[in-house]
């Protein structure tokens, strides 16, 4: 609980610290040039409109998650959340003067604000790596998951979290139970990493009965639950699960949508369009736009656009995924892929409704066909438009197997909404300055991962004994 506490303490400092100091400015400078009359009930207004946008913002990028959030993460999310919120005071404070207040006083705060919060989550982050007892872990993983594959997981949320998990044990799920509770009794949490069907719910009773937290990847099953509806018809708990994703309203609104937002884009970055298309042509001559066949809602195959990014030539010997530092890159396709730019012309296809800005990212038919083999049920991401971006862009990596952005998929089908989708394309602007993100492309680990979630009663029949 020592973590909670300190991180609590930091996230009241750093709100006060913000919000104080929008308080100091805005009454003492731009209060009385936004509000002639009302002037206290003007500036309590937008002091309680300027809270409300903050800790949205805050919440979205998850800038509060002090212990389980990099560095970079949460400074970069408070500085988005602090920008946004001061800028709209801003504006705020020059439409209702009818001209333009000086911008000095709020740039001025705006950089105290983010200095000081970037201060206060180093500050909490050298605390942690220093002072905090990692919690003893005890890992569990599947039979279609190597002890290779497990120990590396392990390792990465060591190096990553370094103050919250120190792994005692790695284990395949086909242990003795004694064997399991003996471990269990050292340990101060459990991990349950792709274990088969029915021996999670096993497992989860013997960690719950030794008062054991625990975490575990979700099959997919748990996702369709999350789309699940209460009902209460008898004395029986019921949930009622509707195969309905696209209401005739939800998807009229959602097309409105796409198409101002689009139309909206297409105008603003005009200018980045056309320095980019020349940019392209200057290079080495080719097309400016690079077509593929990609599979969006119930199958149907589109051409998706992009601006080219490798030598015209790139697969000729076949469709190749790209991989870090691959040579058929082009200089200016380096720079458009690591800003996004090259994904740009897809708006275009956006107004044609071959896609939605927000859904499952189309694939590759070859990929389709791939992955329908190894996992049946890719087959659930058709029922809604492919996306722009989604789940698996804002949370994944390039490099995150097709299994894990599968489920990261069905958790927003299953809980899709306009808000959840205007929280993607808010963390979405997140993945720009994210590095990691485009990762050359690995060997999945889709075949592994499914038999892992096989069942096996012989080893079901072990555990029980």
């Amino acid at each position: 609980m020592e973590d909670k506490k300190i991180t609590n303490t930091a996230k009241w400092l750093i709100r006060i610290w913000n919000v104080g100091l929008f308080a100091v400015v805005w009454f003492g400078y731009y209060n009385a040039q936004t509000y002639e009359k009302l002037w206290l009930e003007g500036g309590i207004a937008s002091f309680l409109a300027y809270v409300i946008i903050y800790h949205w913002f805050c919440n979205t990028y998850h800038v509060f998650r002090l212990a389980s959030s990099s560095n970079s993460d949460s400074i970069f999310g408070q500085a988005v959340a602090i920008a946004v919120s001061d800028l709209a005071l801003y504006l705020e404070s020059c439409v209702s003067s009818h001209s333009f207040v000086d911008i000095r006083y709020g740039l001025f705060t705006a950089v105290l604000q983010m200095a000081g919060s970037a201060v206060f989550v180093t500050g909490v982050k050298a605390y942690l790596s220093k002072n905090l007892a990692p919690q003893k872990m005890f890992m569990l993983y599947g039979n279609g998951i190597s002890t290779e594959e497990a120990k590396r997981f392990c390792s990465l949320l060591e190096r990553k979290y370094p103050y919250l998990f120190q792994f005692l044990y790695v284990k395949r799920e086909d242990l003795q139970k004694e064997e399991f509770c003996d471990a269990l009794k050292r340990c101060d949490s459990v991990l349950l990493y792709e274990i088969s069907h029915g021996l999670r719910g096993e497992f989860m009773k013997v960690c719950t009965e030794q008062k054991k937290g625990f975490y575990f990847t979700p099959r997919i099953e748990d996702l369709f639950c999350q789309g699940s509806e209460e009902k209460n018809l008898t004395d029986t708990p019921l949930l009622k699960y509707k195969y309905v994703y696209e209401m005739k309203s939800g998807y009229f609104g959602k097309r409105l949508f796409d198409l101002a937002l689009s139309a909206l884009f297409l105008t603003a970055l005009s200018p980045v369009f056309l320095i980019t298309a020349v940019c392209i042509k200057l290079e080495d001559g080719g097309p400016v736009f690079y077509r593929q066949e990609r599979c969006t809602k119930n199958g149907r195959v589109f051409q998706i656009l992009k601006f080219r990014s490798m030598v015209v030539n790139a697969e000729e010997h076949g469709a190749m995924p790209c991989t870090e530092n691959d040579a058929r890159v082009t200089k200016v396709g380096k720079f458009i892929r690591a800003t996004r730019i090259d994904e740009l012309p897809q708006i275009i296809n956006i107004l044609k409704n071959d896609m939605s800005f927000v859904g499952p990212r189309p694939e590759r038919i070859e990929h389709v066909e791939k992955y329908m083999e190894e996992m049946p049920e890719f087959s659930y991401r058709f029922r809604v438009n492919g996306g722009l971006t989604g789940y698996a862009q804002v949370w994944g990596k390039y490099n995150t197997s097709a299994y894990d952005k599968l489920r990261y998929d069905l958790m927003y089908i299953e809980n899709q909404s306009f808000y959840l989708d205007f929280k993607i394309l808010v963390l979405t602007f997140r993945t720009v300055f994210k590095t990691e993100s485009t990762e050359g492309f690995q060997e999945e680990k889709n075949e592994e991962i499914q038999q892992g979630i096989q069942e096996s009663k012989a080893v079901l029949q072990k555990l029980q004994q």
